[in-house]
């Protein structure tokens, strides 16, 4: 396989649980209380009532329609990535771990969630177990 088209699918594969990692964070901000806060920031900026609630449906439908779209945008690159790569299983475990990490780091920079150290070990196991995995379907074909 060329060095051109395993890079492609690689970027493709990251990219797919980047977008993964912020449909997220936009699903949870749709319904979060952060985002009562934000809207209400922004409505004292325009000189409106802080609990103006056309700006706070306004920001939850904004950030509804970004989780669509980086669902889409998510499940397009994936597919590509699907179709350049020679394994499937390199593929998704490229996808996952991404996704896990960058949900991680997400959470912390957004919601200042901090992930125990269990989390960690657990995430590591995860992508171990699907590396694994993938090697073992790589050496039946």
């Amino acid at each position: 396989m060329s060095s051109t088209k395993t890079s492609s699918w690689l970027v493709l594969a990251i990219a797919s649980g980047a977008c993964a990692a912020f449909n997220g964070v936009f699903a949870k901000l749709t319904t979060t209380e952060l985002t009562a806060s934000w809207s209400s920031a922004v409505s004292q900026t325009f000189h409106l009532s802080p609990s103006n609630k056309v700006v706070e449906f306004g920001i939850r439908g904004l950030f509804f329609a970004l989780n669509l779209l980086f669902n889409a945008i998510m499940w397009g690159l994936f597919t590509r990535a699907l179709t350049l790569a020679s394994s499937t299983v390199r593929v998704s475990v490229i996808n996952t771990s991404a996704n896990f990490m960058i949900t991680a780091i997400l959470g912390l920079l957004i919601f200042s969630e901090s992930l125990p150290g269990l989390w960690w070990i657990g995430a590591s196991m995860l992508v171990a177990g699907s590396v694994i995995i993938g090697r073992r379907d790589e050496g039946t074909e």
